[in-house]
């Protein structure tokens, strides 16, 4: 084995780890980022529906799987090999190819019990930090990496140091007038949705090029505010941080103590050659699922379930998005000649989203006010390739000739589809957590995560309530046709919890700063720390927790040196 000593150690380079390199390679400290993907920059990215998440960005299902177990509705359960949760084996993580709704969470995300008490089944608990503690964190990242964005004042508003967002809002699509005037009609208040993407050009990085090809794709300006483009890339700069690419770490080392020593890593570059770096502090961050299965695979003597393991809790407590989506279809040849005009309008986005809901308190559903969550709406990335391949079937017939061009032509020119996301909370319960497979391991002869994906029935009662509202606006805005549906699979994207932050060690992985009870010397900092996901995307929170932590690191450092 080969070794290399840093101040601080990342496994994973994604939200979690790039704000700890940014600040730690800032201050002076010799910083190690390990990476499992490549190094991949603007110019390998291009607008092109076949480079979505293509393979080559994400790991190989020969190679790596994951095992998910699904309930069947019957008390049974289903079992099968998966990559979906893959979001990018890349230097920058799936912040690559994030669509970057940079959402806050609210005071009430911080104490889901305090504010609407336990609910049966449900593992609910308050976080150990308040909303203001995470706050400036919060500001930070949104200067720092660069949110484009409009604050209005809405009944939903969180509280906010910062006046506004440090960048004016992306380029919106003309038909964002429509939805503000059917929400208004509502008695609802639209808001302009911010956006981790640059509007105008800022630190070396290229504004919005607006061609569509956003959420799924890699940014070709970089005004994608990856961890790559945003951070990793300045921290590289300063000649403090040393980014390993192609090194998967398979487990990691403790000393007698309990104390971490070293992380042993397959070289990919060198023949899959073990190596192993040495580091004062070590930093986990390989998204949630990875990071628990990491944790458990390193057993030692203090540590014989795993690290951080002593109270069987690395794993639980596993989270997803819950939530659904809706569509609302417009007829061109039903609409005035300008709103079709409108409508045909491609690149800007639709930067508009709902939280009217984001606590519900209706009596015809509820006794009492229940946490609810976020709409969004947007359009999808272009995908002509995809949506064509799927017109080619009428029922249980094959189409061709003519009447397949006429149904290419009606589908791309006579009709829009406008969607929206519904984002809730997935209540942490005792069937979703991760684990180690018996009997299934990578090519490298480590065992892969097992993922069984529980969900709790009060999740589907909210999120069908947020579909339903949704629906109503999609009709009130005109759509000619409008439905929703409520999901109950686990998103491939967006997982967070598997070592939970806490005060007490018997319910939670991590203290409140995120280092491992019983090995101080290391830290979680992707989205495995949360508690609830709360109603939004967690990236946003990712980030501002890792700034936060980088702080608690800098501050310990500091004083050690």
């Amino acid at each position: 084995m080969s070794q290399q000593d840093f101040d601080v150690c990342i496994i994973g380079s994604g939200a979690g780890a790039g704000p700890i390199a940014y600040e730690l390679a800032k201050a002076g400290f010799k910083v190690g980022v390990l990476e499992k993907g490549r190094w991949f920059k603007e110019s390998d990215f291009f607008k092109d529906e076949q480079l979505g998440r293509h393979s080559v960005f994400r790991s190989k299902f020969s190679d790596e799987r994951h095992l998910l177990e699904e309930p069947n509705g019957d008390g049974s359960w289903s079992s099968d090999t998966t990559s979906q949760f893959w979001g990018g084996n890349i230097v920058g993580g799936a912040t690559n190819f994030m669509s970057a709704y940079f959402h806050r969470l609210k005071p009430q995300d911080f104490r889901l019990v305090s504010e609407y008490g336990d609910i049966e089944g449900a593992n609910n608990v308050d976080w150990p930090i308040s909303y203001d503690e995470l706050e400036p964190y919060y500001t930070k990242v949104e200067q720092v990496i660069g949110v484009s964005g409009k604050v209005v004042k809405h009944p939903q508003l969180e509280p906010r140091s910062s006046k506004d967002f440090p960048f004016p809002p992306t380029a919106e699509h003309p038909v964002a007038q429509r939805f503000d005037r059917a929400c208004k009609a509502l008695k609802l208040h639209p808001l302009p949705m911010a956006r981790g993407i640059l509007s105008t050009p800022f630190n070396g990085r290229l504004s919005c090029e607006y061609s569509g090809y956003c959420g799924s794709y890699g940014c070709h300006s970089g005004a994608k505010a990856s961890s790559r483009a945003a951070l990793l890339d300045a921290a590289v700069k300063t000649g403090n941080c040393e980014l390993v690419t192609q090194a998967k770490v398979y487990r990691l080392i403790t000393d007698d103590s309990g104390q971490m020593s070293s992380a042993d890593y397959f070289d990919l570059s060198d023949n899959d050659k073990s190596k192993s770096v040495t580091a004062q502090l070590f930093v986990v961050a390989c998204y949630s699922i990875e990071s628990a299965r990491l944790l458990l695979s390193s057993t030692g003597k203090m540590h014989p379930n795993g690290i951080g393991n002593r109270y069987q809790q690395v794993g639980k407590n596993l989270h997803c998005c819950a939530g659904g989506t809706g569509h609302g279809v417009f007829e061109m040849d039903k609409l005035k000649e300008f709103e079709a005009k409108q409508l045909k309008v491609r690149g800007p986005f639709f930067n508009r989203a709902l939280q009217d809901w984001y606590e519900i308190d209706d009596k015809s559903v509820t006794d009492k006010p229940i946490k609810g969550g976020t709409l969004d709406f947007v359009f999808d990335p272009p995908s002509p390739t995809g949506e064509t391949a799927g017109l080619k079937w009428q029922g249980d017939n094959l189409l061709w000739g003519t009447a397949l061009k006429q149904k290419i032509k009606s589908h791309f020119t006579q009709s829009k589809d406008f969607k929206f996301e519904v984002f809730c909370d997935w209540l942490t319960n005792d069937d979703c957590y991760v684990s180690l497979a018996e009997n299934e391991k990578d090519s490298w002869g480590q065992r892969v995560a097992k993922v069984k994906a529980g969900f709790h029935p009060h999740d589907e009662k909210v999120a069908q309530y947020l579909v339903d509202r949704g629906v109503e606006v999609m009709k009130a805005m005109g759509a000619h046709e409008a439905w929703g549906n409520v999901f109950t699979q686990p998103t491939s994207n967006l997982v967070a919890g598997g070592c939970r932050f806490g005060d007490d060690p018997k319910t939670s992985v991590l203290d409140k700063n995120c280092q491992v009870h019983d090995c101080s010397n290391l830290y979680v900092t992707d989205g495995s720390f949360m508690p609830n996901g709360g109603s939004v995307t967690p990236t946003f929170t990712i980030y501002a927790n890792a700034f936060r932590v980088a702080d608690r690191i800098l501050e310990r450092l500091s004083v050690s040196s």
